[in-house]
């Protein structure tokens, strides 16, 4: 024996030790398949539906039909059910969207080939070659007369897929559950049509889709804590994106009057049900027009989407039922804290005791203005009890150093949030262009940060020139890719919507 086959037995052993009575099993049966001198991992397959396919164009037609015409299929999937009886079995293979019957019988593929059936387990992946028919309870089978290994499964598919340990496991192990769960399959899928709708639609509308920098020298165009890294090459400090905002903004001041970009985001804060950090957005910006027209294209846009995915404009989100129907309502920020927080009157009139209030209700958030003091007590107190679509508009400017101060109340900005079942979904505004306004914003950003306001922006002085070339009226706005998946895919959990949500190592 070779040094080099006496390591690979070693190793072997090794994994043996740590398998279960099943894997082993397993194993073994893989090596007799390696003995008869058979595949099991294949280069290529040839393939001429998939099971969803198959289900999918082949369910409509009866039993007469499918025996009128002789419909043959090379159809691969996984094992999930396995029925023998004698000399014929049962099994049903399935994608990650739909399962299929398969009949296969001793007279139709020879003793030799159904013996070797017996050496295929629940989770392996096959190719089954033949025609399809109905069974006498009505179910569409495929008749096998071929079949071949594509890929071994060392191990058993979960029996039982219960309980918040399983939960978590979901989302450890998406792999699995997308194997075991169609409807998580059907999660992603939505989410995919509704990132190919939301890119039609802008692209209809003569938006130009662009990519900008994901690791920045200046981390801008929200408020929040970035994560930080160092390019080794340069010798410098770098963030990951906050937001693409203040590079869009500058595309804008260079011509580009119509851009939008689908991007990830990476905010170093907490993980619950409606976040993780990092998270997809999309962003799109519009020369020569302000947060009110804004607020008709997004109308515009939802009510399209809601079509898309669902066929109307009204759906299911939970126990409610989430209407996009036009027009949504507009309050002003101010008025829904005093509305929703549950806060007598009087509180608001003392703003010391408000800060000191709005600092209990948040472990990592802790307020150091009237003006932040409100925006937490509308997170914590507020945002829940909004469902339908609600744009809350006119926060204070405090809070929006990126956007134009109201003409008339000039302590409010321009600017608007949209919350729907509890969420923000979208952040808009009428974009600050007066590079002056919007350099004094930023050094009072920045006096906050001193204080120890980690969230606060930083002064940006290359967007601050890029400003003074020009920027036009504009109207910028942020949207929450995965929340809206879950609003639209009726998921209350953002991991539900991501496939590989960030987890704590075990």
């Amino acid at each position: 024996m070779s040094e080099q086959q006496a390591k690979k037995d070693r190793e072997l052993r090794l994994v043996q030790e740590e398998l279960s009575d099943q894997e082993l099993i397993r194993l073994d049966k893989w090596r007799k398949l390696q003995e008869r001198g058979l595949e099991v991992f294949p280069h290529r397959a040839e393939v001429s539906h998939s099971v969803f396919e198959v289900v999918g164009e082949f369910s409509p037609l009866s039993k007469e039909e499918l025996e009128g015409h002789e419909y043959r299929v090379k159809v691969p999937g996984r094992i999930m059910t396995i029925r023998k009886m004698g000399r014929a079995t049962f099994f049903h293979i399935a994608d990650c969207r739909r399962r299929l019957q398969v009949y296969l019988r001793e007279d139709q593929v020879g003793p030799e080939n159904y013996e070797l059936f017996d050496l295929f387990d629940i989770g392996d992946v096959i190719l089954v070659e033949g025609r399809l028919f109905r069974t006498r309870t009505g179910e569409l089978t495929v008749l096998a007369e071929k079949f071949s290994f594509l890929a071994k499964s060392f191990h058993p598919l979960p029996e039982k897929w219960h309980g918040l340990q399983d939960v978590e496991l979901r989302y450890r192990k998406r792999y699995l559950d997308l194997i075991m769960n169609p409807e998580s399959s059907e999660t992603f899928i939505t989410r995919s049509r509704i990132v190919s709708s939301l890119r039609k639609f802008f692209d209809d509308r003569g938006f130009l889709e662009v990519e900008t920098p994901m690791m920045q020298v200046i981390p801008g165009g929200a408020l929040a804590r970035p994560f930080k890294t160092f390019h080794n090459a340069l010798g410098i400090d770098l963030y990951l994106r906050i937001a693409p905002e203040l590079y869009l903004k500058r595309l804008v001041v260079g011509g580009l009057e119509k851009v939008y970009e689908i991007n990830r985001n990476f905010r170093n804060e907490g993980v619950d049900s409606q976040h993780n950090p990092e998270f997809t957005m999309l962003e799109f910006y519009q020369a020569y027009i302000d947060y009110n027209q804004l607020m008709d294209l997004t109308e515009e846009l939802f009510v399209y989407l809601a079509r898309e995915i669902h066929g109307k404009e009204e759906f299911p989100y939970g126990e409610e039922t989430i209407s996009f129907r036009r027009p949504w309502k507009r309050i002003k920020f101010q008025d829904a804290v005093r509305q929703y927080s549950g806060l007598a009157p009087a509180r608001f009139d003392d703003p010391e005791a408000l800060i000191e209030f709005a600092a209990t209700l948040t472990a990592d958030r802790k307020p150091t203005s009237y003006a932040k003091a409100l925006d937490v007590i509308f997170d914590k107190l507020v945002k829940d009890k909004i469902v339908q679509p609600t744009f809350i508009i006119n926060p204070p400017r405090e809070i929006s150093p990126l956007a134009k101060a109201d003409p008339v109340h000039p302590e409010e900005a321009n600017r608007f949030e949209l919350i729907i079942a509890g969420m923000e979904i979208a952040n808009a505004f009428s974009e600050l262009t007066d590079p002056f306004e919007q350099r004094q914003r930023f050094e009072e950003q920045a006096a906050m940060r001193q204080t120890g306001d980690e969230e606060s922006h930083l002064v940006d002085l290359d967007y601050v020139e890029a400003l003074e070339y020009g920027l036009p009226p504009t109207g910028g706005e942020g949207v929450g890719i995965d929340r809206l998946t879950m609003i639209l895919a009726n998921r209350k959990s953002i991991r539900e919507v991501i496939l590989f949500p960030l987890l704590k190592p075990r």
